[in-house]
């Protein structure tokens, strides 16, 4: 059973501990938050028994093999560095990083302390539905490929604040703490790209700026060889749009590109063919699987093989993120240690 400790006490962390749960596999023992209060009020129902307002405590004595962060964006790097240094297994919440330079410092430590682990928490890539999916888009290239289309478009709730000119602004919605559509929504968009097509040729991100300063909604070009993907996303309004790759007379239908639970194919004759895989209740239990058989067999060449693809398509992404933000000059205070 893996001890598991967290950072950040939200919805997130709460389907992240019911996906734990179901695999059976690990044991929550530790939590830090900002303060004692809310460390005990999130941790003491889930049975945590160690509680933190200081993080270097949280490090240096917390009882636990994993690390689960899902702090905002911007404090993921020194969070996941404390924990490298500490030889803990990671797993950091999408997005892992804000720009290639934080990447490649978090691979220089990993280089230095061979016995930690990291891991992004990209849940999509880890379900056999998703897998299967992968599949029938390397047979449509196989023929003709024309591109994609990915929509993730959910409203937020905390926007209300923002157009509520209530300060100070959610987290997610700052520079700050590098919030914005395509740091949040937009990253299971890319992923979904890079991991059917690969690394694009080039990129272009027209983002809609809101008042705090960040993108609230966009949508961004990715160009490949032969075609390219649009990618529409955003926390401003809610779509129903599925998302859809593209052959010459057939289609790949995703009713979701990250809470997959159906996959239709429609041949050349239009007739529809539901991919058949099984799907997971809670869309996190699959990677907590996943990641826990790396954690308990870190050494093990298949895993190692496995975790090393991980993180060569967690990088390429990183720097797919980067591009497009710079295509559309979309700073954050961390981009100034990138120049």
């Amino acid at each position: 059973m893996l001890k598991l400790g967290i950072i950040g006490t939200h919805i997130i962390t709460d389907q992240m501990l019911d996906a734990a749960k179901t695999t059976g596999k690990y044991k929550l023992t530790a939590v830090y938050s900002r303060t004692m209060d809310r460390a005990k009020e999130f941790g003491q129902p889930y049975g945590a028994t160690e509680f933190y307002d200081d993080l270097e405590k949280f490090f240096e004595d917390g009882d636990f093999d994993v690390v689960y962060i899902a702090s905002p964006n911007s404090l993921h790097y020194q969070q996941a560095r404390m924990a490298i240094e500490n030889d803990k297994f990671v797993i950091v919440e999408k997005p892992a990083f804000v720009n290639p330079s934080e990447f490649s410092g978090i691979q220089s430590l990993l280089a230095a302390h061979p016995k930690a682990r990291l891991v992004e928490a990209a849940r999509h890539i880890h379900t056999a539905l998703y897998r299967e999916a992968l599949k029938k888009v390397d047979e449509m290239k196989e023929h003709y490929v024309q591109g994609a289309t990915i929509t993730v478009m959910k409203y937020s709730s905390r926007y209300d604040k923002v157009l509520a000119g209530d300060k100070p602004y959610p987290n997610i919605f700052t520079l700050k703490y590098a919030g914005g559509a395509l740091m949040d929504l937009g990253v299971y968009a890319v992923y979904g790209a890079v991991t059917m097509f690969g690394q694009p040729q080039s990129v272009v991100y027209y983002p809609t700026i809101c008042k705090t300063g960040i993108d609230a909604k966009g949508v961004a070009i990715l160009n490949y060889d032969k075609f390219s993907v649009t990618l529409n996303f955003g926390k401003t309004a809610n779509s129903y749009l599925p998302s859809e790759v593209y052959g010459l007379k057939d289609t790949l239908v995703f009713d979701s590109i990250f809470e997959t639970q159906k996959v239709t194919y429609y041949d050349s004759d239009k007739k529809a063919h539901q991919l058949d895989a099984p799907v997971e209740k809670n869309s996190m239990t699959d990677e907590m699987n996943d990641f826990a058989d790396l954690f308990n067999d870190p050494d093990n060449e298949e895993q190692m093989k496995k975790y090393k693809g991980w993180m060569d398509l967690s990088e390429t992404v990183n720097s797919v993120m980067y591009s497009l933000r710079q295509s559309a000059q979309l700073e954050f205070p961390a981009d100034k240690d990138q120049e």
